[in-house]
């Protein structure tokens, strides 16, 4: 049986030819930074080997992409694949007390920690049309007043469709659906979108009549794979997420400018709710950051729960 002399702990342990340096070194009870779970899919496990390279095997297809991703020297390897055929030393680069405390659970997602976790989630953005010249024309602390009074609806129905408000910026918001309801996270977002539309439309006799203006908001979502975790703040451990499925999401929501339409879809988000929702024009737009043309849909309401049933 081989063996690994990490460093600086200046301990030895034995591995077997099966058992990757992560796997060694955790089951020993070496603290070692693992973000992703030993997935490969982050680099914070990552070891620089001291002695024995040449013992090590050779990088697989995972590691070799990370590799090539953030421009790795040939002696630094990734412990969460690395086997080894022979004795190597090994020092680990991710390993003070801070890096090691940031696994923590947050009450509004017990299964996230800040060190991340992959969840399939429906990802909703919305945007104030016309903010802008909104708020220059009224004093600052009525725009706060009337975000307040917006955000607080929003967040409202955000709520009660089982969904959680990750972030506003300026007049935006940003909410993930399919923490607690995964199975419904799709239709739960579209839901909410649609009520928050509403919202919308009922706020526009309070804004002409204290304002003389009118706003309209554009929502955006997309369905897909990022990365949870959660991040200190003043009131204390937040969700946020992280990964192309969130940008996507964003982009639809913009979309909805050239379009002239309120609420745009992604096709695959379609795909799993198209029984439960009534569908207006398909569009297709280039979206920012992405080669190509995409199929969006736009969404108009939701069907009768018997028709929904029936098709």
């Amino acid at each position: 049986m081989s063996r690994i002399h990490y460093l600086p702990d200046e301990k030895a342990i034995e591995v077997r030819p099966d058992e990757t340096l992560l796997s060694a070194s955790l089951h020993s009870g070496i603290q070692h930074t693992h973000v992703c779970g030993g997935q490969g899919r982050c680099s914070t496990c990552r070891v620089a080997v001291v002695d024995g390279l040449e013992r090590c095997n050779p990088p697989n297809s995972v590691e070799a992409a990370m590799a090539t991703r953030l421009g790795f020297d040939s002696d630094i390897r990734l412990a969460c694949q690395t086997t080894v055929s022979g004795d190597v030393v090994v020092r680990r680069l991710l390993l003070d007390d801070l890096d090691l405390s940031l696994v923590v659970p947050t009450a509004m997602c017990p299964t996230a920690t800040s060190a991340g976790q992959e969840r399939r989630l429906a990802v909703l953005f919305s945007d104030i049309r016309g903010f802008t010249s909104f708020s220059e024309a009224l004093p600052p602390y009525d725009v706060i007043h009337v975000l307040r009074r917006y955000f607080g609806t929003m967040k409202q129905i955000v709520n009660a469709s089982s969904g959680v408000v990750n972030n506003t910026m300026g007049d935006g918001l940003m909410a993930l659906f399919g923490l607690t309801r995964p199975e419904s996270a799709s239709i739960d977002a579209v839901e909410a979108g649609l009520k928050m539309l509403d919202a919308m439309t009922a706020m526009q006799p309070y804004l002409q009549t204290a304002y003389g203006r009118k706003l309209e908001i554009g929502v955006g979502i997309h369905v897909g794979e990022v990365v949870i975790g959660t991040i200190a703040s003043d009131s204390g451990q937040e969700v946020t997420a992280i990964g192309d499925t969130v940008n996507f999401a964003s982009r639809i929501e913009s979309a909805n400018k050239q379009a002239g339409t309120r609420l745009l879809i992604s096709h695959g988000l379609l795909a799993e709710v198209s029984r439960q929702i009534q569908v207006g024009r398909c569009v297709r737009v280039p979206i920012s950051g992405k080669s190509g043309e995409y199929e969006l849909h736009e969404v108009t309401g939701l069907n009768p729960p018997a028709t929904a049933n029936r098709e």
